[in-house]
C-alpha cells in the first residue's frame, strides 16, 4: 500500500474522458496540499480518431498521458499513486468461474471494470490507498432481473482486496448545481489507512453514513433515527454472479446510502439536507447576441420538435406484424430556465428535433438549442474547456462527464479526513 504524503496525494485516473476528476481535484487542492495527477488514461474503442485524449492533451500536457487501451496497459507501467479515480461504464460485471484455476475467475471481455480490479490486485502492497469511483444511479439495482448484483460483484471484490467501500447516489442539483445528474459515487479506504480503521472501531456504522464520513461531510443528509439494514454478501465472486438475490429478484437490496465492511452490508435511504445558494439554467446562459445562428430552431422544423417533446399515444407495428399502443407524457418545452437543466446525454448535438435535447427560450422570443460553452458550464468545466472539438463531439463529452463540483467536493471532505486522522 503506498503511504501518502500529508501534503499531496498522487492520482491516477482511468478512463479520463476530457479530464473532469482532474479539474474537480485540481480545484479542491491548495499551494502545497491536495492533488496531482501522475498518470491518467483515455481510449474511445473502435474509433480512429480519439477526439477525447486530443482535448485531454490540449488543456493538461502529455506527460502521465496514456492514449491506449487500458487492458493492454501492464500495472507495472502505471506508476504508484495513493488515490485510483475513475468513472467505468455500466456494464455486465458478471464472471464465470476458471477452469484452469481453483481461485480464478473469468470476467466478460470488454468489461472495464475487472481491469480496474486487475491494477488493484497486481499493485498489491503498492496498491492505492483511496479509491474514488463514479457510475450511473441503476447500478445499485443492475440488471433488471437480477437487481443488486452487479454493485454485490463490485464492492464485494473490493472488500477481497482490502478496502472498506462507502456509497451514495448523489444528485448534483440537490446540492446547488446547474444539472440534475444523478450518479452512484463510490469511495474505498484501504486497510491500514487511518480512514479505515476509523470506521472499522465504529460501534454505529451509521454515524459515518449520516455524519462525519467522507461522503455525508461533502453531501449532508437530514439526520433521523432510521436504522440501516444490514445484511452479508456470501460466496466466491462466481457463485455471487450466479445466486445473488436470485430467490427475490426484483428487490432492491442497495439504498442509495452505505457502508461494506468485510462484505457486511449496512444501508440507509437518505435525503439531501442542503440550505445554501442554488444555481438554475438561467445563471449559465450566454448572451443571446452571442449565440451562433444554427443553434435557434428554424421555423419548419419546430413542429417536429413539438411533436417530439409532446405527449403520444401511437398505434405501431414491429417488423413481424405485432401491432401496439406507445404512449410517453409531455415534457417541458421549451425547458425552464428557473431550475437545474435536465441531464444532458450524449445525444445532445446536432441540429436534429429530439425528444431529449435542451431548448430554450430566449428574451426576444426565439427558440434556441444550448452551445457546447453551456454545456460545459452545466458540468462546471471551465468555459471553453473542449474548443478545438466539433460542436457534436463537444456536446458528446458533457453528456459523458461528471459534474465537476460533485468531485471538488469529495476531494475536499477526503483530504480533510486524512489531515484529521
Amino acid at each position: 500500500m503506498v503511504k501518502p504524503k500529508k501534503s499531496i496525494l498522487k492520482v491516477a485516473e482511468l478512463f479520463a474522458g476530457v479530464g473532469g476528476f482532474r479539474i474537480g481535484l485540481d480545484r479542491a487542492s491548495k499551494k502545497d496540499s491536495g492533488y496531482i495527477t501522475v498518470w491518467n488514461n483515455q481510449w474511445e474503442p473502435a474509433t480512429k480518431k480519439q477526439h477525447a485524449s486530443e482535448t485531454y492533451i490540449a488543456r493538461f500536457g502529455e506527460e502521465g498521458h496514456s492514449n491506449v487501451d487500458i487492458a493492454k496497459v501492464k500495472t507495472n507501467e502505471i506508476p504508484n499513486h495513493d488515490l485510483l479515480v475513475g468513472g467505468f461504464p455500466c456494464q455486465d460485471y458478471s464472471v464465470a468461474r476458471n477452469l484452469g484455476s481453483s481461485n480464478g475467475i473469468i470476467g466478460k471481455k470488454g468489461v472495464l471494470w475487472w481491469e480496474i480490479h486487475r491494477i488493484l490486485k497486481e499493485k498489491g502492497k503498492n496498491a492505492p490507498s483511496y479509491l474514488m469511483l463514479e457510475n450511473v444511479d441503476r447500478l445499485l439495482k443492475s440488471p433488471a432481473l437480477q437487481r443488486g448484483r452487479d454493485f454485490a460483484m463490485i464492492i464485494s471484490s473490493l472488500n477481497d482486496l482490502d478496502y472498506i467501500v462507502e456509497w451514495r447516489v448523489i444528485n448534483a442539483a440537490d446540492y446547488g448545481m446547474p444539472q440534475r445528474r444523478r450518479r452512484t459515487f463510490i469511495m474505498g479506504y484501504k486497510k491500514g489507512t487511518s480512514i479505515y480503521n476509523k470506521i472499522f472501531k465504529l460501534n454505529n456504522h451509521s454515524d459515518w453514513i449520516k455524519k462525519g464520513g467522507v461522503i455525508s461531510s461533502a453531501f449532508p443528509v437530514l439526520q433521523t433515527k432510521e436504522i440501516p439494514s444490514e445484511f452479508t454478501i456470501v460466496g466466491d465472486l462466481p457463485k455471487i454472479s450466479e445466486t445473488f438475490n436470485k430467490e427475490n429478484p426484483t428487490k432492491t437490496l442497495f439504498a442509495n446510502s452505505g457502508i461494506s465492511i468485510k462484505r457486511k452490508i449496512y444501508t440507509l435511504a437518505t435525503t439531501p439536507n442542503y440550505e445554501g445558494e442554488r444555481t438554475t439554467l438561467k445563471d449559465i446562459i450566454i448572451d443571446e447576441k452571442d449565440v451562433p445562428q444554427e443553434f435557434f430552431i428554424k421555423k419548419e422544423d419546430l413542429p417536429k420538435w413539438e411533436y417530439l417533446k409532446g405527449a403520444k399515444s401511437d398505434k405501431r407495428t414491429t417488423a413481424s406484424g405485432f401491432s401496439f399502443v406507445y404512449t410517453e407524457g409531455a415534457m417541458v418545452f421549451p425547458d425552464s430556465l428557473d431550475k437545474p437543466s435536465r441531464t444532458i446525454i450524449t445525444a445532445e448535438g446536432g441540429s436534429t428535433p429530439s425528444r431529449f435535447k435542451h431548448v430554450i427560450k430566449t428574451p426576444s422570443g426565439k427558440l434556441r438549442r444550448l452551445t457546447p460553452v453551456e454545456l460545459e458550464k452545466l458540468c462546471m468545466f471551465p468555459p471553453n474547456h473542449t474548443v478545438g472539438q466539433p460542436d457534436v463531439k463537444r456536446a458528446f463529452f458533457m453528456g459523458n462527464a461528471l459534474v465537476v463540483g460533485v468531485i471538488e467536493k469529495l476531494g475536499k471532505s477526503l483530504k480533510k479526513q486524512i489531515d484529521l486522522n
